[in-house]
């Protein structure tokens, strides 16, 4: 068998807490449950950073955030900082981005070979967070309840349009790499923008779902006062105090994400389908992921920049040559495990060694059902709106603690208490337990220096926008290179000598030669013949 390849189908915001196979009874979503069935579940796969740019950053170098700088939504990297895209195409793949991936500044590759469509958002240094804004209404993040209170029906909006190009690019992408004459094997990252907010769907998904049966959050809204100091921030950070939320309004929310997930689920069984007709099922690997969660209206809270559960909680479903079918796996893994999985399943036993330290571990083991001694530990962090202090969060063990300077602790167990209602930070009964998870933040976190750094990088940040503002504004925004003049078929080349259009053809069909030697007393004609022009051939076949 060939080398295998990759596709890694990726939304935007979607939790694993609405998922079926993550035991939410409603949504709808037969392609994701078709490839759990096929595949290993990871039961608690946790983004490393519950905001897009950096959980990004993290899973495409295997490294937290705080170790390539970048902190906030506007945070550039160095483009020498490595990614599974340069590993991979090392090692002699063919890399192909389609879709998201919130590249800030001038690097809009990272490691990718090709990029077959823009970004949704901006690469520019606009959205940095700014904790020198202390003071109410802080420094406002761009998200704002108004996504809540006009959520609903829509005949098409910017994501939908968005997002049919970044599936039919990828759709493209594949049928051409299968008829192409390049044999490498491929790595393929279609990333979708839903179901992020704003929450509005067409009427085709929303009427899978009857409305009055939309289930309401299990955590029950608490007023801006009496949440934790984060969450009061956070609520103040989108402006919650702009909008009146009622019970339909949720409910109407919810209704237009499930939507959502389920047109997500669509794009997925286009790209399912399209591996079925180039005959690349069986020797590819398939990953569904998400680059965080969504609060949808627990705690009386909506979208991520949170330390809970349904803010981190992410999908991560993996099926391929020798991966278990139907398995589900309960110790902690997060988009750091990536890199350093695919470095594994790529390299026939000789895994390249990476140039910098991974903070994350191979699924491999995992994948194929072995026992392994992994435990139950992930590493997040948060360094942007919302807090004026690094946050390091720790799941360890079953137990999640929350450490940021200027707030006080929180700690859950996440196996007795799954909703996380009642923060044991303080309880003497587990005085012990919030000891050794406060040494060991101390422990992986240099505290101080991430502090030091991320605010000298919000003020070179915020200086160089205000300067780029001025005078002529060049972006960094990522331009698809499209040349028409090679497209289709062009007259500067004769589709008949060059088999343009049968190369074209997938699966390509060879010319048949004829039965009979062709006389050449006789002439033939292939095609139709245009009086006017003699010479022009026509193109109606193929």
């Amino acid at each position: 068998m060939s080398r295998p390849n990759i596709l890694v189908i990726q939304a935007d915001q979607l939790t694993a807490k609405v998922l079926p196979m993550y035991g939410h009874k409603l949504v709808q979503t037969p392609n994701l449950s078709r490839l759990a069935d096929q595949g290993v579940t990871f039961l608690n796969a946790y983004c490393n950073n519950p905001v897009c740019a950096p959980s990004r950053a993290s899973m495409l170098t295997g490294r937290l955030s705080s170790a390539v700088g970048c902190y906030d939504n506007a945070a550039d990297y160095p483009s020498s900082t490595l990614t599974l895209a340069h590993y991979l195409r090392h090692q002699g793949y063919r890399t192909c981005l389609s879709g998201k991936m919130h590249f800030a500044g001038a690097d809009q590759l990272h490691g990718f070979e090709e990029r077959v469509t823009t970004d949704i958002y901006p690469a520019d240094f606009g959205w940095t967070a700014d904790w020198s804004k202390t003071k109410q209404p802080y420094a406002p993040s761009g998200m704002s309840l108004r996504s809540i209170v006009e959520a609903g029906l829509c005949e098409r909006n910017l994501q939908i349009d968005y997002d049919e190009e970044v599936c039919w690019r990828a759709e493209q992408w594949l049928y051409d790499q299968a008829r192409d004459s390049d044999d490498r094997p491929f790595m393929l990252w279609a990333s979708f923008t839903h179901p992020h907010n704003p929450f509005v769907t067409t009427k085709k998904f929303w009427d899978l779902y009857d409305h009055d049966k939309i289930d309401l959050p299990s955590v029950p809204y608490k007023p801006i006062a009496e949440r934790d100091p984060w969450s009061q921030r956070y609520a103040y950070t989108i402006r919650s105090d702009e909008h009146d939320v009622t019970e339909e309004n949720i409910r109407t929310a919810r209704h237009a994400y499930y939507a959502m997930t389920s047109y997500f689920d669509a794009q997925v069984g286009r790209l399912l389908g399209v591996l079925d007709s180039i005959k690349a099922t069986e020797n590819t690997y398939v990953i569904i992921t998400s680059d965080h969660g969504e609060m949808l209206g627990e705690r009386g809270s909506w979208f991520k920049f949170q330390p809970f559960e349904w803010s981190v909680r992410i999908p991560m479903i993996i099926t391929g040559p020798g991966v278990k079918k139907g398995i589900i796996e309960e110790r902690g893994v997060s988009l750091l495990d990536l890199l350093p999985t695919f470095n594994d399943l790529v390299s026939e036993g000789d895994p390249v060694q990476p140039i910098d330290p991974i903070d994350g571990l191979s699924l491999v083991d995992m994948l194929h059902g072995s026992d392994c001694n992994r435990q139950d530990d992930v590493m997040m962090e948060f360094l942007g709106e919302g807090v004026f202090a690094p946050a390091c969060i720790l799941r360890l063990k079953g137990y999640k603690y929350v450490y940021c300077r200027q707030d006080p602790a929180m700690l859950f167990d996440l196996n007795a208490d799954p909703d996380e209602r009642e923060n044991l930070a303080g309880n003497p009964n587990y005085a012990s337990i919030e000891a050794n998870l406060h040494d060991e933040v101390l422990k992986r976190w240099d505290y101080a220096s991430i502090e030091r750094d991320v605010l000298a990088s919000q003020q070179r940040r915020l200086f160089a926008q205000e300067s780029l503002l001025k005078g002529k504004w060049t972006p960094w925004d990522y331009q698809p290179s499209v040349d028409a003049a090679r497209q289709y078929v062009r007259g500067a080349v004769d589709p008949n000598t060059t088999e343009t259009k049968s190369k074209k053809r997938f699966p390509f069909v060879a010319a048949v030669k004829p039965h009979h030697p062709r006389d050449p007393n006789k002439e033939v004609v292939m095609g139709s013949v245009n009086k006017d022009n003699p010479h022009a051939t026509s193109t109606s076949n193929d």
